[in-house]
């Protein structure tokens, strides 16, 4: 590797005396032969510079303070000089200088900004390469982030290299405390926050890695779902309120062909098949993984269906149901276990795991579950699975058994 030869001093020009009979001071950074000057913005008498040393003879108080300033100017450029070196940049004369002048700093991005035009593209990939309900999650993960920085910083943004390691456990306490955030959830948006960071990194935003050495772990969480008799009690409960009534219909069809939010959110005509033996099916792509769901359609989602061929705002935007936001829907679900008397917290995802534990319960494969699923293995199955192990001891239970045992 070839050796850099480097040179810093300092010198007047007397040529160019101002008014009061005072030279520029001038710094010459010299590297592998080549020079570049530039002034260092102070002016002294010539006769009080000494070119030997390259300095002011300090004979007067204002002249030691003006050395103590050149040699603070000597200091900034070697350190330049070893940074360009760390950076594997190539140092010449105007390399440090420029960096010197501050000309080649890099672009101070805020978070917030990259945070942003993050979002913006996840809106533009929406319904194409990523699921809306994702879009989605970003946009609540940055809404939470600009209120946790204004509750503790009382700013509105903040530089990336701000972000430190604090700023990320205070994040995850702030979202714990402030936003009742459960584990799993406040890791999840910690998640969406990692990727904007990792983003940042990527292209040279920001100096450290906050996320250095912090590992994210979820807490196993058996997914809940309904009995029989409380998908009954659904079904069969009179129910004068519209919405509530239209969220009832919707919940319960997720029940018999385990659908997600954002599957039955855009089912259509074209989604509804019907096979050679007249049975009709649903054949649609995953909204998230894009895996191709096969459900045969039953009794109780075929009346459901029919229900809602004629709505007015299904025919008008092409869809099979007039499904709300995914927000109103659990809310609405929540009101409706209490007029049911269901003492389990409803969301659009319990009837997708009602779906599966049912289908696993009747003898119906993994394999086959898995694909009605869309999921992309039978591991992602499994977890339905480790559900019915309490349904097994329950029903069990419930077996009377006369054992006579001799010897």
């Amino acid at each position: 590797m070839e050796r850099t030869t480097f040179c810093l001093l300092f010198y007047i020009r007397r040529t160019k005396l101002n008014r009061n009979g005072e030279a520029p001071i001038m710094m010459r950074i010299t590297v592998n032969g080549v020079r570049v000057d530039a002034s260092v913005k102070k002016t002294i008498l010539p006769e009080f510079w000494s070119a030997a040393k390259g300095k002011a003879l300090e004979k007067k108080r204002e002249y030691k303070e003006l050395n103590l300033y050149l040699d603070s100017i000597r200091l900034r450029i070697m350190k330049i000089q070893r940074e360009l070196e760390i950076e594997k940049v190539s140092v010449s004369a105007n390399s440090v200088l420029d960096r010197f002048q501050g000309k080649d700093a890099p672009v101070q991005r805020t978070l917030f900004e990259v945070f942003r035009e993050h979002n913006d593209k996840c809106v533009q990939l929406s319904g194409t390469d990523m699921a809306p309900a994702t879009v989605q999650r970003y946009e609540t993960s940055l809404k939470h982030t600009q209120d946790f920085v204004w509750e503790t910083y009382h700013k509105k943004d903040v530089l990336l290299d701000e972000v430190s390691r604090q700023f990320i456990e205070d994040y995850e306490f702030w979202l714990k405390t402030e936003k009742k955030c459960c584990h799993n959830t406040a890791t999840k948006y910690l998640k969406n926050f990692k990727k904007i960071t990792r983003i940042a990194l990527a292209k040279g935003w920001m100096k450290n890695d906050p996320f250095l050495e912090i590992r994210f772990s979820l807490d196993k969480v058996e997914p809940d779902f309904l009995e029989d008799s409380e998908i009954q009690k659904l079904i069969s409960k009179e129910i004068d309120i519209p919405r509530l009534s239209q969220v009832r219909d919707i919940f319960v069809f997720c029940c018999f062909t385990g659908l997600a939010f954002s599957d039955i959110h855009g089912l259509g005509k074209e989604h509804i098949v019907e096979d050679s033996n007249g049975v009709r099916w649903i054949r649609k792509g995953r909204q998230k993984t894009k895996i191709m769901c096969n459900i045969p359609l039953m009794e109780v989602p075929l009346k459901i269906l029919e229900k809602y061929s004629t709505n007015e705002y299904c025919k008008k935007h092409g869809v099979l149901f007039p499904v709300l936001c995914n927000q109103k829907m659990n809310a609405y679900l929540k009101e409706l276990a209490d007029i049911c008397g269901i003492k389990k917290t409803l969301t659009t995802h319990v009837g997708r795991h009602t779906f599966a534990t049912f289908a696993l319960a009747n003898g119906v494969s993994i394999e086959s579950v898995a694909k009605m699923l869309g999921h992309t293995n039978v591991q992602m199955t499994r977890h339905y699975a480790r559900v019915l192990d309490r349904t097994v001891i329950r029903e069990m239970s419930q077996i009377k058994m006369d054992l006579h045992f001799s010897m």
